[in-house]
């Protein structure tokens, strides 16, 4: 399925009032500007509004100047199905789809300013409809993905105290059996045509709904939208952006193109070296790697017209300051590994997250002295590239040696017999901990000699890269534990094999 979504983030340059109202002249405005902007505010040239609503500063200012006829009535929002059905808003009604919404949340599932609402949804125009009608009403949004399992969200709704569940008419089904231990479930509203008991159904309410709906006044540091991290390495963190954060980091993508692939992105998970070689020989065309979290949105990344070195996650891109830090936060040398971490003092970036919700301990012990420290272990070169070792608590210390995952993992790869693999470490009587493989192999090897495949890959690693970093264990699976947006878990992995200890 094919979203698009036009103007939004770009135009969001416009809604930080004066002297953003001069950009309104043009519709299109270049990266360099927005990002110029942006850098301003975070070094403190130019003040954040102390408050701020897209719905009501951006999406109703372009409502009005189309109405007005200062600007053509060309699509806010275009969707498109795989089986080619489309549905396009221009900004005027989205606008009044959205105020409508709005009520429907204020009203029929009877949410107040401040409470959570939490959608299990594909990607359908309601999620972005009903994110822009949670703007309105100062309701705090929590999208959740429909891969999700019954017991993700379970953990979701009790974690965030959600008053109000959104889904399809094909999820609620799977739904229903976590919800009566949902505490804090106040309302239940489906997403679609048909019509289930005990749920308020969306279409049908919008249908009587008013369109008169007037936004609140949010200041901009207030509460927006709820992410829960990955979960890699524990329970998933609830990260909250605010309201002038939310969406920032996506101030420089570039529109969608249809037409052919020119530029190549990836991010979510290290990419080894060679999936860029591979890439490059069947496209013809480099990878821009870049790098970020749910808290931070895009922190590093190999920018066009930068010089790209393969398996780096590229600089840091304004307005972060990324360093690579040690334990008591002070920046360490080029080529020294350490935390990769954020500049937060003495002015913090104002698109980082907010806190994670109802977890004070965990947000002070993401801050060490200057810094907001990321959790994942790197290295910086003398350019200023940041290398990605591994998350901290995957790292590996075997004998003395601080072994990371990605290394061995890249390794490996390079061999044609491995399909997909995570490293973790393994207790040794001697070592105190070893290196361990997890291996889904390729087809074509499956029925070779294990003992013998488990020596040839082993060889293979001690000649990739440092000898004392080859795995002393391997063992083969048919697949590798992931969470629901795809992330390996190896905490799972690394857990079973501590168990017995």
């Amino acid at each position: 399925m094919r979203t698009f979504i036009k103007s939004w983030i770009p135009q969001c340059l416009r809604i930080l009032r004066s002297p953003c109202r001069s950009f309104h002249g043009n519709n299109r405005l270049l990266t360099s500007q927005i990002v110029s902007y942006y850098e301003s505010i975070n070094q403190c040239k130019k003040e954040l509004p102390e408050y701020f609503n897209f719905a009501s500063d951006v999406l109703d200012e372009w409502a009005r100047l189309e109405k007005d006829g200062r600007k053509p009535a060309n699509p806010a929002f275009w969707w498109v199905s795989d089986e080619g059905e489309e549905v396009k808003w221009s900004f005027e009604e989205l606008g009044s789809l959205s105020r409508k919404a709005a009520n429907v949340l204020c009203e029929a599932c009877a949410l107040q300013r401040g409470d959570r609402a939490m959608a299990v949804l594909p990607r359908v125009p309601e999620w972005w409809l009903l994110n822009v009608a949670c703007m309105r009403a100062g309701i705090v949004f929590i999208p959740g993905t429909s891969q999700l399992t019954a017991k993700d969200i379970s953990y979701r709704l009790q974690a965030s105290k959600a008053k109000c569940i959104i889904t399809s008419d094909t999820l609620a089904p799977a739904l229903e059996s976590v919800l009566p231990g949902s505490q804090f479930l106040r309302s239940k509203l489906i997403v679609g045509r048909g019509s289930r008991a005990g749920w308020l159904n969306l279409k049908e309410l919008l249908a009587v709904a008013s369109a008169d709906h007037e936004c609140v006044k949010t200041r901009s540091h207030e509460p927006m939208v709820v992410y829960f991290t990955s979960g890699t390495t524990g329970f998933p963190k609830m990260v909250v952006q605010s309201h002038s954060s939310y969406g920032i980091g996506f101030a420089t993508t570039g529109s969608y193109k249809f037409l052919s692939l020119k530029h190549c992105v990836t991010g979510g998970e290290a990419l080894n070296p060679e999936v860029f070689a591979k890439w490059k020989i069947q496209t013809g065309l480099d990878i821009h790697e870049g790098y970020g979290q749910t808290e931070t949105v895009a922190i590093c990344a190999n920018m066009k017209g930068m010089k790209i070195k393969p398996g780096s996650l590229g600089k840091a891109v304004p307005p972060y300051d990324v360093q690579i830090v040690d334990d008591h936060g002070a920046v360490v040398p080029a080529g020294e590994e350490g935390t990769i971490a954020v500049r937060v003092q003495p002015t913090r970036p104002f698109c980082l997250f907010s806190q994670y919700l109802d977890n004070p301990e965990q947000t002070a012990a993401s801050m060490r002295g200057d810094f907001y420290v990321t959790g994942d272990r790197g290295v910086m070169d003398e350019e200023g590239y940041v290398w990605f070792v591994g998350r901290a608590d995957d790292i590996i210390n075997s004998a003395g040696y601080r072994i990371g995952p990605f290394e061995v993992e890249s390794a490996l790869l390079q061999h044609p017999a491995v399909s997909e693999v995570a490293v973790v470490s393994s207790p040794d009587p001697v070592r105190g901990e070893v290196v361990k493989a997890f291996i889904v192999l390729a087809p074509a090897f499956v029925s070779h000699d294990p003992e013998k495949l488990t020596h040839e890959l082993q060889q293979h690693v001690k000649k990739v890269t440092a000898p004392y970093k080859y795995p002393r264990k391997v063992e083969f699976v048919q697949g590798l534990p992931k969470t629901a947006t795809g992330k390996i878990q190896r905490k799972v992995l690394r857990s079973k094999e501590w168990a017995s200890i």
